[in-house]
C-alpha cells in the first residue's frame, strides 16, 4: 500500500438519491440480488396490497399470479385509491408511492398487518423492475400507468368505465440487476400461507401460469387465524387427535398494538414456539416471546399454589415451560423496534410486560374452566422443572 495519505472529502463522496440509489445498491433494499432478494421484491408488493386490503376491516382477498412471460401480477378488490391526491395532480396517491419513499406517519394508528424488510411502499419494486404497470379502479373509471425502471412512460390514462374498486400491480424484475428472475412457487406459497394464518379471514391465492403442462394454483384462508396455525404445527408432529387449542386476542395501548396468541400442550416432548411481528417471523425471538414465557410460568405457578401443588417457593423457570408446548405469538405494532440488522429480534421493552400480563390472565382463566386438563398440564410442567 502506498504511503500516500488518502483524503476523504466532499469530492470523493458519491451522492445517490431516489431510484438511482436503489438501482445502484439493490441488495440494501431487498437483501440480495439472488433468489432471496427476488422473493423479497414480491413480498414488498404483496405486503403493501395486504395492508391496504385489511385497513379498517377483517378479511379481503389478494390474488398473485406468476405470468408466463416472467412477470408477477398482484391484484386486489380493496378500497379505492386514486393515482394522485387531487385528481391527476398532487402527490398523495398511487403515483407518489411508485416514485418516492413514503413519508413517516404521524399520529393515529398505522399498524402494518404485514411488514416487509424495508418500509418502502411500492417505490423499490418499481425501481428494481424493468417494467411495471399500475392499474386502479376508482370513481367508476379504470386508469393505467406504465413505468420503465422506475420512470413513468406516460401520464395515467383512463381506459374506460369499471365497477367496484381495487388495484393491479404487474411487474417484471430487472434481469440486469437480479441473478435470477424466476420466482419459486413453493417459497412464495409457504410465505403466503403464513401471512394468511396471521391475518384471520384474509384470502391469498397464488397461480403459476409458467408450467408447460398447464397452470397450477393454491389458495389460503384460515377463519381461526393463529389457532389454525397452532393446529397445523401440531399436526406436523404426527398428532392423531383434534388439538385442544387455547387462544385469545388483546389490544393494549401501552404497547401501541395488538397481540394474538394461541397455544397447546401435546404428547410430544418437542417445543415449537414461534414469534411474529407484523406478520414477519422473528426467528431470534424478542420481548413478545419472553413475555409469553413469563405469562405461562406465572399462570402455572398461581394455579399450583392455589391448589397446594408442590410448586416450591419460586415459579417454574420461564425457559422450562416448553415440554410439549406448541405456540404462536403474533404482535402487530405501530412502531416495532428491532435489535440487530436482520429484524428478527423484537426489542420493544413495553411489549414483554403487556404480553406476559395478558397470557397470565387468559391462561389462568382457561385453567379455571378446564380443571382436569389444567391439572395434567401443570403437573407435567412442575415435574419437568424439578427434574431439570
Amino acid at each position: 500500500m502506498s504511503g500516500k495519505r488518502i483524503g476523504y472529502g466532499g469530492v470523493g463522496i458519491e451522492a445517490l438519491e431516489g431510484r438511482e440509489a436503489v438501482r445502484k445498491r439493490p441488495g440494501m433494499w431487498v437483501g440480495s440480488t439472488g433468489e432471496r432478494g427476488l422473493h423479497e421484491l414480491v413480498f414488498q408488493v404483496v405486503g403493501w396490497t395486504v395492508n391496504r386490503v385489511l385497513t379498517g376491516r377483517e378479511g379481503g382477498s389478494v390474488d398473485v399470479t406468476l405470468t408466463h412471460d416472467g412477470g408477477v401480477r398482484v391484484a386486489d378488490r380493496g378500497p379505492e385509491v386514486p393515482f394522485a391526491a387531487d385528481g391527476d395532480t398532487g402527490g398523495g396517491g398511487l403515483e407518489a408511492l411508485l416514485t418516492g419513499l413514503p413519508a413517516a406517519e404521524r399520529g393515529g394508528r398505522h399498524i402494518a398487518h404485514v411488514s416487509p424488510g424495508c418500509l418502502t411502499g411500492l417505490f423499490v419494486p418499481n425501481a428494481l423492475s424493468s417494467r411495471l404497470t399500475a392499474e386502479v379502479r376508482h370513481g367508476g373509471t379504470r386508469r393505467v400507468q406504465e413505468y420503465a425502471r422506475g420512470v413513468a412512460a406516460a401520464r395515467p390514462a383512463a381506459t374506460g368505465p369499471t365497477a367496484g374498486s381495487g388495484t393491479v400491480i404487474a411487474f417484471w424484475p430487472d434481469a440486469e440487476l437480479f441473478q435470477t428472475t424466476r420466482c419459486s412457487f413453493a417459497v412464495l406459497a409457504e410465505r403466503f400461507r403464513q401471512v394468511a394464518f396471521l391475518n384471520r379471514g384474509l384470502e391469498i391465492s397464488l397461480t403459476d401460469e409458467r408450467p408447460a403442462g398447464g397452470a397450477r394454483a393454491v389458495s389460503f384462508r384460515f377463519p381461526d387465524g393463529v389457532r389454525d396455525f397452532v393446529a397445523a404445527l401440531d399436526a406436523e408432529t404426527g398428532a392423531f387427535f383434534p388439538p385442544d387449542v387455547i387462544g385469545f386476542e388483546h389490544e393494549d395501548p401501552r404497547m401501541a398494538g395488538t397481540m394474538e396468541v394461541a397455544l397447546l400442550w401435546s404428547g410430544s416432548d418437542q417445543e415449537r414456539v414461534r414469534g411474529f411481528t407484523n406478520s414477519r417471523a422473528t426467528r431470534e425471538g424478542g420481548t413478545h416471546v419472553d413475555g409469553f414465557r413469563d405469562g405461562v410460568a406465572a399462570a402455572v405457578t398461581a394455579y399450583a399454589r392455589e391448589r397446594g401443588l408442590p410448586a416450591g417457593d419460586n415459579a417454574p423457570r420461564a425457559d422450562r415451560i416448553g415440554d410439549g408446548l406448541t405456540a404462536v405469538v403474533s404482535v402487530k405494532l405501530d412502531h416495532p423496534e428491532y435489535l440487530g440488522a436482520t429484524r428478527e429480534l423484537l426489542g420493544n421493552t413495553e411489549v414483554r410486560g403487556c404480553v406476559g400480563e395478558a397470557v397470565r390472565e387468559h391462561l389462568g382463566s382457561w385453567f379455571e374452566e378446564q380443571p382436569q386438563r389444567a391439572a395434567q398440564i401443570v403437573d407435567r410442567i412442575l415435574r419437568t422443572d424439578r427434574r431439570d
